[in-house]
């Protein structure tokens, strides 16, 4: 059992996120580490993929490293709402073939055989295609859920895809191109019995997390790793082995802006016991309840969260905009110096001047 202070605790967890002052080299790199890139296309900066990306190489990345990677390199692999490295797929694969579990998802595609066996041939001749390019036959449909309408080919893929039948093999835009897995994914991939894969996946989970629940719903790492307590935590963690070998290398901390999707951000539980912070996402408030913007970015300073930034690239005036910096406690002038030069160093990333309230 390792007996870990509050601080140790934030360090293991920065340093997994890579989120300290040694950056990684390259798009891979991260991944590899992070386990995803969350995509998601809310802009209000530039899209969670490429500022997810920014914040942990810096000035040196360029959105067409990532499209690279993902379409030329064939190194990353689009799946369910993420770029996810190569190396992941082989251990993805097993439970893939045992999709859908839920007896609901079972059922819709047991009706709609007819309609699943109609999208596979036409992707067989025809692939790459968008969904619309597809026809919808669907004999059962789904009721719309508020993300998507009532055409049934989208939910049809993304069910092949859950189930390693079909994959996203590129983008127009933001718009997928989907084709037969078999065609887009490496065949010569590592074989995996299911129990094993689950377990790998369990360790690279907390790779990633540093520190996690054994039995998380946001963060699942089983028995990976080993067990840990946390100063000030009643919880039972787990910890990377290698993070806490780590923990006597001296690597200084750094200003980091995030995405409101980022990976560090995901597990809010674990960010409020570890951090002390209750991060809310407000994208989805009325305005009258935001505190601090319709996407305001938390602003992790070292191993603490120091404010949230309101800002928006202003394509128009091609800017970026600080409409406010909301600092959870009053900063010290050099702190602010710090801040203000990371949001220039995003505006300079960005082309766009930082214009400051």
């Amino acid at each position: 059992m390792h007996h870990l202070t509050a601080a140790q605790a934030r360090r293991i967890v920065v340093r997994a996120q890579l989120l300290d002052a040694d950056r990684p080299g390259d798009v891979v790199e991260v991944a590899e580490q992070l386990g995803y890139v969350k995509i998601d296309p809310t802009a209000t900066i530039a899209p969670c993929e490429h500022t997810v990306l920014w914040s942990r190489i810096g000035w040196s990345y360029e959105p067409g490293q990532l499209r690279k990677a993902v379409a030329g390199d064939r190194l990353l692999f689009e799946f369910d709402g993420a770029f996810r490295p190569m190396s992941l797929l082989p251990l993805m694969l097993p439970a893939m073939r045992q999709w859908p579990q839920r007896e609901s998802s079972r059922q819709w595609l047991a009706a709609n055989d007819r309609f699943r066996r109609d999208v596979l041939a036409r992707l067989r001749p025809d692939g790459p295609l968008t969904a619309a390019d597809i026809p919808d036959t669907a004999q059962v449909s789904r009721p719309p859920d508020g993300w998507s309408g009532a055409n049934q080919v989208p939910h049809m893929l993304e069910f092949l895809q859950r189930q390693g039948l079909v994959a996203v093999c590129g983008r127009d835009g933001r718009t997928r191109r989907w084709d037969l897995a078999e065609r887009v994914y490496p065949p010569d991939l590592p074989q995996y019995e299911p129990d094993d894969a689950a377990r790998l996946l369990e360790e690279r989970r907390l790779q990633a997390a540093g520190l996690a629940k054994r039995r998380s719903p946001w963060t699942p790492v089983g028995e990976a790793g080993e067990p840990a307590t946390v100063e000030g935590s009643r919880w039972a963690w787990r910890v990377d082995p290698d993070a806490l070998a780590a923990l006597d290398e001296e690597v200084d901390g750094r200003v980091a802006l995030l995405n409101p999707y980022d990976s560090l951000l995901f597990d809010r539980p674990r960010l409020a016991e570890i951090f002390g912070f209750a991060y809310v996402l407000e994208q989805f408030k009325p305005a009258s309840e935001r505190r601090y913007g319709y996407f305001a970015h938390p602003i992790l300073m070292g191993d603490r969260f120091v404010g949230m930034l309101d800002a928006e690239h202003d394509r128009d005036a091609d800017v970026l905009r600080v409409r406010a910096v909301h600092e959870f406690a009053p900063l010290e002038p050099e702190e602010r110096d710090i801040l203000r030069a990371e949001v220039d160093d995003l505006g300079a990333w960005l082309g766009a001047p930082v214009v400051m309230p």
